[in-house]
């Protein structure tokens, strides 16, 4: 349980430094990741990510996983796996509109939209929720802007250079092309390593590809992890691009 939770953490960390999501406690997540620990405390901080924790349980519930800080649950909420196959369809309608409350949160016609999605095949990954309901329902409630997406959604990038307390990653930003989302031609970019505990992210060297969420990379992740994490945010960004706004 406390290797999901630690997990998570790295994640939750990005938004919540910046006050987007979850309670005012960056500065007690963080000491957690920097001494590469959790305990129960952690677990009841993470709770209270509004979006966050209910994702969480729905996929947990839909699996009969008791744990919803599991590790496979969350590496499925935030890169993706087998365990987001069944969670899709009328049981993410239901978990929108009775664990979200996304009705008090969005328009009418924005939660259609989003029923719309579903209905089209979407998952409840990360990415689903960033690029199909465009108010941001975090602590900040205002739309979404595609800078504020690209930050929002976990991506990727296999690290160029480490210098210091910063690495240079290429990555694939999210662009528009004739009025529609996509993944455009690899940039290389510069990023403030944040995180400072002894293993996994300060381990970084050439040629590892990192998550990244909010500016901050949150850990290094295996090709296969890449691959799929690139499939589910292709797979959101086309069924937004389909049903308009």
């Amino acid at each position: 349980m406390l290797e999901g939770v630690l997990q998570c953490s790295k994640y939750a960390f990005g938004p919540n430094r910046l006050h987007y999501c979850g309670p005012d406690a960056n500065r007690e997540i963080f000491s957690y990741i920097e001494e590469g620990m959790a305990d129960p405390h952690l677990e009841v901080l993470l709770k209270n990510f509004r979006t966050m924790y209910p994702y969480l349980t729905h996929i947990a519930h839909t699996n009969g996983i008791a744990d919803p800080f599991d590790a496979r649950v969350v590496e499925a909420y935030w890169i993706g796996n087998e365990l987001l196959e069944k969670a899709g369809g009328r049981g993410l309608y239901k978990h929108l509109q009775e664990d979200q409350k996304l009705l008090r949160k969005v328009s009418r016609p924005a939660f259609s939209r989003v029923s719309d999605i579903i209905r089209e095949g979407a998952f409840p990954h990360h990415s689903f929720h960033v690029f199909s309901i465009t108010m941001r329902t975090g602590n900040l409630r205002e739309l979404h802007t595609l800078e504020s997406m690209d930050a929002c959604r976990i991506s990727w990038g296999k690290i160029v250079m480490v210098d210091g307390p910063f690495l240079t990653v290429e990555t694939e930003p999210l662009v528009t092309e004739n009025d529609k989302l996509a993944l455009g031609k690899p940039i290389q970019k510069r990023i403030a390593r944040a995180l400072e505990c002894e293993s996994d992210i300060e381990q970084v060297k050439p040629n590892d590809i990192v998550t990244i969420h909010w500016e901050v990379p949150c850990e290094i992740i295996t090709e296969k992890q890449a691959r799929t994490l690139r499939r589910y945010t292709l797979t959101h960004i086309e069924l937004a691009n389909r049903i308009p706004l």
